[in-house]
């Protein structure tokens, strides 16, 4: 088991909107077949969907913060003949040569952006790349509360070299304030008598639909649809929404 996956799919289960059904590359395949190529997906990771839209001839880019996912979405790329364009980007930064007509992200990736100033100035870099005609699509949700028995639950898995990797959530900090929910989370890799330890933190933010919508026009989009996620119009109370944006008139 490669560290990498085995860190990420504990977080993706601690977190499952992060990592769910949602990942289909059905769906966004459908997507860009209305909305239209070219495309781009903000955090595209290691791969999933983007190496299986390129498996299926659309025309689709990706930007990611991670020079080690890039680095693993080319990788298994060679090793899948696929051709790719990746760039090495924050989605708050963007800076690309072309525009899109459909632009998306897989998960509510969004929800990592710390802040509203930053996800304002990722709002105003995907309107920056959509086509007139394009259409963007981005998926929020509100996290729970890790329960109180996943704090301090050490997950374990055996790396290849044998190495004995593990993680856990040593503590979870909510503010309603903020809208942030921020956990810490220690991973260790011991191998023999050599041991490695790091505690990262992990932020979700999440906006209210008033909140969000005030960014969208602020930042020159407009709101064309909000769905939930079996594709119906998502009620008032929902907490696992995508908005459909389109550039204001």
């Amino acid at each position: 088991m490669d560290p990498a996956d085995f860190y990420t799919g504990i977080v993706a289960d601690l977190y499952g909107p992060l990592k769910s059904a949602s990942h289909d590359p059905l769906t966004y395949a459908a997507f860009i077949e209305e909305a239209g190529q070219p495309a781009l997906e903000l955090g595209c990771g290691d791969g999933d969907p983007l190496l299986e839209l390129r498996r299926r001839g659309l025309d689709v880019e990706g930007v990611d913060s991670s020079e080690d996912m890039l680095r693993r979405l080319r990788r298994r790329a060679g090793q899948q003949g696929l051709a790719v364009t990746v760039h090495h980007q924050r989605m708050e930064r963007l800076d690309l040569p072309r525009s899109y007509r459909s632009v998306f992200l897989v998960g509510p990736t969004f929800t990592l952006l710390p802040d509203d100033a930053t996800a304002l100035a990722a709002l105003r870099g995907i309107r920056a790349h959509l086509a007139d005609d394009g259409t963007a699509l981005v998926p929020l949700f509100v996290p729970a509360p890790t329960p109180a028995g996943q704090i301090g639950l050490v997950r374990t898995a055996t790396a290849p070299d044998g190495a004995e990797l593990s993680v856990s959530v040593v503590s979870e900090y909510r503010d309603g304030t903020a809208r942030t929910q921020t956990a810490l989370l220690r991973y260790e890799r011991r191998l023999g008598s050599d041991l490695t330890v790091s505690e990262r933190p992990w932020v979700l933010h999440w906006y209210p639909r008033d909140v969000f919508a005030e960014l969208v026009t602020a930042a020159g989009l407009t709101v064309a649809g909000v769905t939930d996620p079996q594709g119906r119009p998502a009620p008032a109370d929902a907490t696992d929404v995508t908005y459909r944006l389109r550039r204001a008139a």
